[in-house]
């Protein structure tokens, strides 16, 4: 491959090398720039540049390299503090750093940094995939410097460290799920020794901090194949310590006669259908993830009908907030939805038949509102079965009832429900304070609407709450 052919595609490339040149420091290109050139990748907006010397000088000479040509600064931001500086230009981020070598403690990831040379660099990195540099400088401008076989391992599709796996990731523990984040990504396997030493060190992740870990599960789930990350944390043990809920659900027991399947394998299974569309949201692949957390906890066995789960959807459902707590993930709206998804997960499979009343489908919109779209896209997902007799048919019945879902909303508009009547109203027309009463008239008036024994409009629900109103003793505000 002619590296300097791909170089000379970016103008920032030519401005860096030409600077280095004025300053007399060597500079290179690093880190996934490098690796996407080689796997055939070459679209990116970030770059990250190695110098040999001072970050901060190159970046001033850069700058003032651009304004002389070009007449205009180009967004510079200094971080004094770590070595590093970024510049802007052309909607495409420049990184650039001084080189350097790293020593750890035994109790922290955060290494204490010295000056170090090009080699010292490569050293420190994480993957051999990793360790490539491509010179920017005239003598060698366009050279890959690859002292790992880094180039090779990429053809070879393998996943290794660059020195002894275990000090690699005894030093840096995150190293070991980004081990995993990265062959679910490419698609490359974890070299033998590599996949060792992650077992061996995987308790190691206690000094991490949590939301550095979730960043990488988060990454791994968004892939089109998250089933291969998740398994590979399973393989390494990091899942039972990162997510043991999910650890609980695998395996089978038989009695009887009577199997139940391995729910940790149908869960991934489930996350990985739910992936094949990429704009399905995290939120969405999370609720697939957790979606049959509950069933653990509500295993029981039948000698007339066998394994039951009963209600594991409101119990899992009940489970997410400790788990989102655990892992740093966001609160508010994203957990609720995952909360919201999860405990209706099984609602919709009870609605297939062809005779089921309109009321339940109404009060399934009511609870759903706008991501009834999503609950449907998880039960079709949640389809597993090999029979494909079978899988045709659960299909086409979820199919029917999104078809009959939505005739029902265009009827009802059911999808983010607010009563035609409020509570002001009810205390306005019949002249009361706040109090339970008002509550009980509203819950009739939505009762009513969801079980379709009123039009839901204000007339309508105006002569029910009279109704109502009365039957309770109240007396009509003459006024309203």
């Amino acid at each position: 491959m002619n590296l300097a052919y791909y170089l000379h595609q970016e103008e920032i490339f030519r401005i860096i090398r030409d600077c280095s040149k004025q300053i007399k420091q060597d500079s290179y290109i690093v880190g996934g720039y490098v690796r996407d050139l080689l796997l055939g990748k070459i679209k990116s907006e970030d770059f990250d540049i190695l110098t040999i010397g001072e970050s901060i000088r190159l970046v001033e000479t850069i700058s003032e390299e651009i304004f002389h040509f070009r007449k205009c600064y180009p967004k510079v931001k200094i971080f004094k503090r770590y070595g590093t500086a970024m510049i802007e230009y052309h909607n495409k981020r420049i990184e650039i750093v001084n080189s350097r070598k790293e020593s750890y403690h035994y109790s922290s990831r955060n290494p204490m940094i010295h000056s170090g040379s090009l080699q010292d660099d490569q050293n420190r990195r994480d993957f051999t995939i990793n360790a490539l540099a491509i010179s920017l400088n005239y003598k060698n401008y366009g050279d890959l410097i690859d002292p790992f076989n880094g180039l090779l391992d990429i053809k070879k599709k393998i996943l290794k460290t660059p020195l002894n796996s275990d000090i690699t990731f005894s030093d840096d523990p995150l190293r070991m799920i980004r081990a995993i984040r990265f062959s679910t990504q490419l698609r490359f396997s974890i070299e033998k020794n590599s996949f060792k030493s992650i077992r061996k060190n995987r308790h190691r992740i206690h000094i991490l901090s949590q939301e550095r870990i979730t960043e990488e599960i988060n990454k791994i789930l968004l892939t089109n194949q998250p089933s291969i990350g998740l398994y590979l944390l399973y393989q390494t043990g990091l899942l039972s310590l990162i997510l043991p809920e999910l650890i609980s659900l695998k395996g089978v027991e038989e009695r009887n006669g009577f199997i139940h399947k391995d729910n940790f394998d149908h869960t991934l299974q489930v996350v990985d259908n739910i992936s094949m569309d990429k704009n399905n949201s995290l939120w969405l692949r999370w609720s697939a993830l957790l979606h049959d957390i509950g069933k653990t906890y509500t295993k029981k066995f039948s000698s007339k009908i066998g394994w039951s789960f009963h209600s594991h959807e409101l119990v899992g459902s009940q489970m997410i907030s400790n788990i989102f707590e655990r892992l740093k993930l966001p609160k508010g709206r994203s957990m609720n939805y995952v909360i919201k998804i999860v405990k209706n997960s099984f609602r919709p499979m009870t609605l297939v038949q062809e005779n089921i009343s309109d009321s339940a489908i109404r009060r399934l919109l009511f609870d759903v509102g706008d991501d009834i779209d999503d609950l449907i896209k998880l039960c079709i997902a949640d389809i597993t079965t090999h029979n494909l007799e079978k899988k045709i048919k659960y299909k086409k019945n979820f199919l029917f009832l999104m078809k009959k879902i939505k005739k029902i909303e265009k009827k009802d508009r059911m999808i983010n429900w607010k009563s035609p009547i409020t509570g002001n109203d009810i205390m306005k027309v019949f002249d009361v304070n706040p109090s339970q009463i008002i509550g009980i008239i509203k819950d009739y008036i939505k009762d009513s609407i969801l079980e379709g024994k009123i039009p839901n409009e204000y007339h309508s629900a105006y002569l029910l709450m009279l109704k109502k109103g009365k039957e309770l003793g109240l007396t009509r505000n003459k006024k309203f």
